[in-house]
């Protein structure tokens, strides 16, 4: 599949990463021409640096990996990750109020970071499936095509689950072309990553990006 390094979010979003890993990462999304490095808020400024003046864009991730910070909170830091460079935003909905169906206040979550991003950033709004029924998942995919967002995404990787076919086939079925599905979490070999895809995934967030481009097998412990 020829165009899938334009499809791949290269990611690095453990806690212990450094700014050297961040380094290599934005240097390796170069010269893959993947569509972006999605790294940790503090790492954006040094990742633009880096990806200023190229086709790969800078994403970071906003209330994560929990998604439970205020509307107000992930405002700020998605105002701020703006300013230092990000053009692509990944945010975790308020995942205790949609289970306890409080649709108005995840609505209101997802508006914070849409209106904030004010469509100079794309907004991708983290469901965390592996957290959630398929009424929840629903729901959230529909909330977040209220809001405005510009895709939903499945999973943060770091709950315990991450992509599979049937949740990507269920969102793109719900968000149909008004928004776009991005899998992420266990993406580590080209099987997977093409099954992603023809379920309806436009975008795959993952760290084994190298390896899915040049047919290696991911590291251990990739996300």
């Amino acid at each position: 599949m020829n165009n899938m390094a334009s499809m791949i979010d290269h990611t690095l979003l453990k806690p212990e990463a450094t700014f050297e890993q961040v380094q290599k990462l934005a240097q390796e999304a170069k010269a893959n021409e993947f569509a972006s490095v999605c790294v940790n808020p503090a790492m954006v400024e040094e990742a633009f640096s880096i990806l200023k003046g190229t086709s790969v864009k800078v994403c970071t991730v906003i209330g994560f990996p929990l998604g439970a910070s205020t509307p107000e909170t992930k405002a700020a830091e998605a105002e701020q990750a703006m300013k230092h460079g990000a053009a692509e935003l990944d945010m975790v909905i308020n995942i205790g109020a949609l289970k306890s169906g409080r649709d108005e206040v995840v609505l209101r979550d997802i508006q914070s970071v849409v209106q904030t991003a004010d469509k100079t950033a794309l907004v991708k709004v983290i469901i965390e499936t592996s957290l959630l029924n398929e009424d929840e998942k629903r729901r959230a995919c529909e909330l977040a095509l209220e809001a405005g967002a510009d895709f939903v995404k499945t999973s943060t990787g770091f709950a315990g689950g991450g992509a599979t076919v049937e949740d990507v086939t269920l969102m793109k079925s719900i968000v149909g072309e008004k928004a776009q599905v991005k899998a992420s979490g266990g993406i580590r070999d080209l099987k997977t990553a093409e099954a992603m895809i023809n379920a309806g995934a436009s975008r795959l967030g993952t760290s084994s990006g190298i390896a899915l481009v040049s047919g290696n097998q991911a590291e251990e412990g990739s996300y």
